[in-house]
């Protein structure tokens, strides 16, 4: 198993009548919300949990990509990731990902993934979402039929200037360069790659066909997750694969760990219910701009997560836990419940969100240790047939560059 300690970064001070002020958090949010003044702290305290979590064991550390919004103040993950590589070692830099569509041009992406693999020491585990028509087409402007293409034409120079050690032109319908020959270039040919999705049919056959990994990020519960997994690993299936690898397939969970049941909802319920009310409140006519979802995509029933059919707003505590929206309790109930979110979806990367809503530092750190010290060593080795499948993880390099202590090298 792979566990990434992932974190979305929402601002953690939308106010109690968020919702009944403001109709969106994505797109046009009322930016006077922002405070630069305490973001200051925010950040800080944000990068102080992914480094605090790459000391505990966890195999990577993750960070992504969203544009105009208070769900996740993240719009280059770039530059966090930057500034882990420095302050951390022997953890996976996951990056899931750079919204490739949106960047003219998308060699942008080759070179930024590139200097992260080269200061990382080969660290990085690279990510190509498409990104959510909240971000893609209504913050950036993409045209919603034309936003996958494009996804597609940026993937294709993408790795080709990552393999391509001549220089070489590119004439593409949305991009044309004259001279592609990217410096630096990645230590790890390629970084590995793991496509975020969110019920595109299409995204499945992208996956198997370039041996990526294909990660479901969801809010709305493991259990419900279930058809859409099964969708894919029948596409696997279907499209005779060589296997049936769990590295294949991730999938993001919410979750919290206390010494009991009862204190986890103490604890965290509060913390819960800010993001499902306030951080999870966007229009519906944000949420699926039409052509954004392929006809295949409509036909197999898969609807967007940010416009569900029943308000976040409306979900119990008892209905979050019962339905696998988030996995709650002791580290026993913890690990039950994990198990059987492994076994049920057959995944082997895990994007855990031990950081919910406006959860404080000191909280976020116990749920982090509980976890990663009583549940993540019991659930290792769920799939021993795999043990040896690295195809879908970084390889750093041995002996990589540590930061110099200047205090002490200027007293040598």
């Amino acid at each position: 198993m792979k566990f990434t300690w992932f974190n979305l970064m929402p601002w953690p001070h939308l106010p109690d009548d968020f919702r009944q002020k403001n109709r969106s958090v994505w797109v046009d949010i009322d930016s006077r919300l922002f405070d630069p003044i305490k973001s200051n702290e925010v950040y800080n305290t944000y990068l102080d949990l992914l480094e605090y979590a790459s000391t505990l064991g966890f195999d990577g550390i993750g960070v992504n990509e969203h544009h105009q919004n208070g769900y996740g103040i993240m719009p280059s993950p770039n530059l966090i990731a930057a500034t882990l590589a420095r302050r951390t070692k022997d953890v996976g830099l996951v990056v899931l990902g750079n919204s490739i569509a949106l960047y003219n041009p998308p060699v942008r992406v080759a070179e930024e993934f590139a200097m992260l693999d080269c200061i990382s020491g080969g660290r990085l585990v690279a990510g190509f979402p498409v990104g959510t028509s909240m971000d893609t087409n209504y913050c950036y402007g993409q045209i919603p039929s034309l936003t996958r293409e494009k996804y597609m034409e940026a993937h294709d120079l993408i790795r080709k200037a990552w393999a391509e050690p001549d220089p070489f032109a590119f004439n593409g319908r949305y991009t044309k360069l004259r001279h592609v020959n990217i410096w630096p270039r990645p230590i790890q040919q390629p970084p590995p790659i793991h496509i975020p999705g969110g019920g595109s049919v299409e995204t499945y056959d992208f996956c198997i066909d370039n041996t990526y990994s294909y990660s479901y990020l969801s809010f709305t519960g493991y259990i419900r997750a279930r058809a859409l997994m099964g969708g894919y690993w029948d596409r696997v299936a279907e499209r005779n694969a060589p296997d049936h690898s769990p590295y294949r397939a991730g999938f993001a969970q919410t979750i919290c760990v206390a010494d009991t049941d009862a204190e986890a909802r103490r604890l965290y319920e509060e913390h819960v219910m800010y993001f499902y009310n306030r951080c999870l409140h966007v229009y519906p006519g944000f949420a699926d701009a039409p052509g954004y979802r392929t006809i295949k995509t409509i036909q197999s029933g898969a609807l967007s997560q940010y416009a569900p059919a029943r308000p976040f707003s409306e979900v119990t505590w008892e209905e979050l836990i019962e339905g696998g929206h988030i996995i709650a309790g002791s580290p026993e109930t913890v690990r039950q419940r994990m198990e059987d979110l492994i076994k049920s979806l057959h995944v082997g990367n895990i994007f855990c969100l031990l950081h919910v809503g406006n959860m404080p530092k000191e909280k976020c750190m116990n749920s982090t240790k509980l976890f990663a010290e009583k549940v993540m060593p019991k659930l290792r080795n769920m799939f021993p047939d795999y043990a040896d499948d690295d195809r879908f993880w970084c390889h750093p390099i041995p002996n990589q560059a540590q930061p110099v202590n200047l205090a002490e090298q200027g007293r040598a």
